[in-house]
């Protein structure tokens, strides 16, 4: 498992990892061979509900240790958007971790959303969503302190709004916020897309604030 990941302005993906990972033994011995590699990413939900998978990410392409040219951009770069303290063990005489670099050729996603392939240049110009660090924080906070209001969101769902006893806050971004329905047993999520892609928790503050006063209406 990679201590922290980013991805770099051309679309590779750069990971930490420790200097006796399989991962970093096995780039190491490979130098400049081809080396393909997968990683795989499953994103579970931060709150309690049935099927908790939100979707799993595969990234296929070429593994390589980061070059010495390169490792202090790429250091700078995990540092500014994942700052750990094993960034601490790139330095010394011989590196507690390393950075490895896989050059993406291939992307699978399977989502909420549904499946489908990625093209790498996607990946590449694609803006971190604002929401994403605050997401675990929010939606925990919703299903702790605001269930009863999330479950009134039902009455915007006209003749479905029967068919859900209980709800969850599910996901969240910049764009709406996904709550999953349950009761009688069956379930099924539903999107409330806010007025406005919000830009921080200010933002998101108003929008769920929109929200709840249509469906108090």
């Amino acid at each position: 498992m990679p201590v922290a990941r980013t991805v770099t302005p051309d679309g590779d993906v750069i990971l930490l990892v420790s200097g006796e990972s399989a991962a970093a033994r096995t780039a190491a011995y490979a130098q400049d061979d081809d080396l393909t590699a997968v990683i795989e990413i499953t994103d579970v939900a931060p709150v309690s509900v049935p099927h908790r998978i939100r979707g799993r990410a595969w990234l296929a392409g070429w593994l390589t240790q980061v070059r010495r040219d390169d490792r202090a951009a790429c250091a700078a770069l995990l540092a500014q958007r994942r700052p750990v303290g094993e960034l601490l063990g790139l330095h010394g005489g011989r590196p507690s971790f390393v950075m490895l670099r896989l050059e993406v050729g291939e992307i699978s996603v399977d989502d909420l959303w549904g499946a489908e392939h990625v093209d790498p240049e996607d990946l590449a110009s694609a803006e971190p969503d604002p929401m994403v660090n605050h997401e675990t924080e929010l939606l925990q906070h919703l299903a702790a302190a605001h269930r009863d209001r999330i479950a009134d969101l039902s009455a915007l769902l006209g003749p479905r709004q029967s068919a859900g006893t209980t709800a969850v806050p599910l996901a969240l971004d910049r764009l709406g916020l996904r709550v999953r329905f349950t009761g009688d047993g069956s379930s099924f999520d539903a999107r409330f897309d806010f007025p406005a892609p919000v830009r921080d928790v200010c933002d998101l503050r108003r929008a769920m604030h929109t929200l709840f006063a249509a469906a108090g209406r």
